[in-house]
C-alpha cells in the first residue's frame, strides 16, 4: 500500500505572504488574549474583593455606629422614663438603661475594631469613649443618688443630655460624623467607579478582538490555505465568547448585590435618630435584621470563585489554543521564505 504523500508547501511570494499575515493575525491573537485577561481578571477580582470588604468591614461597621447611636438615645430615654414615673427612688436609672447602656459600651468596642475610617475614625472613637464615660457619671448619679433633690438631679440630666446631643461636639453628633465618612467609604467601595468601567471596556474590547482575528484567520486558512476548518481556533473562538459572557455577567449579579446593600446600609443610618421610645425600640430591631440580612446577601458563593479560577483557565486557553493551531499550519504547510 503506498504511503500518503505530504501536501507540497506552497513555495514563492505568495507563500510568503500567506506566512506573514498568519503570523500578524497568531502576534494579534496573542497580544490582545494576554492584555485582555490580565485586564479581565483584575476588574472581576476588585468587584469580588469589594463585595468581601462590605460583609466584613462595611456593613459590620455602619450596623456598629446606628446600633451604638440607638443604644445611647434608647439609655438616655429609660432613665428620663424612671424619673417621669416615679419609680427612680426604688430602681435608680433602671436595668433597661443599663442594659442600654451596656450595648453602647460593646458597640463601641466592637467599632475600633471594624470601623472604615482609619485613623480619624480611632480618634473620634476614643472621644467618644471618654464622653461615654463623662455621660454615665452624670446620668447616674442623677437618677440615684439625687432622687430626693430635683434641682441637682435636672442639673444631672441636662449636664447628661449636652454630653449626648450638644451639636459637634457631643456623642451622638460625633457618631454622626463618623457615620457620615463611613457611608462615603461605603459609596465608594460599592460602586463601580470610572476605573473598573474602564477596565471593564477594555477587557470586553479586547476579546471582541480578539474573536474577530479568530475568525480573521479561520477565513485566511480556509481562502489561502484550502482548510475548511481548524479546531484549534474554533475552540479559542468559542472560549473568547464565553470569556466576554460569563465573568461579566458574574460581575453584574455581585454589582447589583452591592448595590442593594448599600440601599440597606443608607436605610440603616436613617434610622439611627429617634426620640420616641416605641420608635427607638423599632428601629433596634430595624438594624438589627438589616444588618444580618445585609451580610448574608454579600455572603460569598461557590460559584464566585469557580468564575474566576474558570476564567484563569479560560485566558491560558486563548492564548494557547491560537499559537497551537496557527503554528501548527506554518510547519506543515510553510517554510519561511525570503
Amino acid at each position: 500500500m503506498p504511503r500518503p504523500t505530504r501536501a507540497p508547501r506552497p513555495r514563492g511570494r505568495s507563500g510568503s505572504r500567506t506566512r506573514r499575515l498568519l503570523e500578524l493575525h497568531l502576534a494579534v491573537l496573542v497580544v490582545t488574549a494576554l492584555a485582555s485577561m490580565t485586564v479581565l481578571l483584575a476588574s472581576y477580582r476588585e468587584v469580588q474583593n469589594s463585595a468581601g470588604e462590605m460583609r466584613t468591614h462595611g456593613a459590620p461597621a455602619v450596623q456598629g455606629v446606628a446600633a451604638t447611636q440607638l443604644a445611647l438615645l434608647r439609655a438616655h430615654q429609660e432613665a428620663q422614663d424612671s424619673v417621669d414615673s416615679g419609680i427612680d427612688n426604688v430602681i435608680g436609672a433602671g436595668a433597661r438603661y443599663e442594659n442600654q447602656l451596656a450595648a453602647a459600651d460593646q458597640g463601641l468596642s466592637r467599632l475600633s475594631d471594624v470601623q472604615i475610617d482609619g485613623e480619624r475614625g480611632r480618634g473620634v472613637l476614643k472621644t467618644v469613649n471618654g464622653l461615654l464615660t463623662s455621660y454615665s457619671s452624670s446620668m447616674t448619679p442623677g437618677a440615684v443618688k439625687y432622687v430626693d433633690d430635683d434641682l441637682m438631679q435636672r442639673e444631672k440630666f441636662d449636664e447628661a443630655e449636652r454630653i449626648l446631643r450638644r451639636e459637634g461636639t457631643g456623642v451622638v453628633p460625633r457618631l454622626d460624623v463618623l457615620q457620615k465618612h463611613q457611608m462615603r467609604r461605603v459609596g465608594r467601595v460599592s460602586s463601580m467607579g470610572a476605573l473598573q468601567q474602564t477596565g471593564w471596556a477594555v477587557a470586553e474590547l479586547g476579546l471582541l478582538v480578539l474573536a474577530l482575528t479568530a475568525l480573521s484567520a479561520l477565513w485566511v486558512l480556509r481562502v489561502r490555505c484550502g482548510r475548511s476548518h481548524d479546531p484549534w481556533l474554533l475552540l479559542s473562538l468559542l472560549a473568547a465568547v464565553a470569556l466576554a459572557v460569563v465573568p461579566l455577567w458574574a460581575t453584574t449579579v455581585t454589582q447589583e448585590r452591592l448595590d442593594t446593600a448599600r440601599g440597606r446600609l443608607v436605610a440603616i443610618e436613617q434610622h439611627a435618630h429617634q426620640d420616641d421610645r416605641l420608635e427607638l425600640a423599632r428601629s433596634q430591631r430595624f438594624v438589627t435584621a438589616g444588618s444580618t440580612t445585609v451580610r448574608g446577601g454579600l455572603a460569598a458563593q461557590p460559584w464566585q470563585s469557580w468564575t474566576y479560577y474558570g476564567a484563569l483557565g479560560g485566558g491560558a486557553l486563548i492564548v494557547l489554543l491560537p499559537a497551537v493551531g496557527i503554528c501548527r499550519r506554518l510547519n506543515a504547510d510553510y517554510w519561511r521564505a525570503g
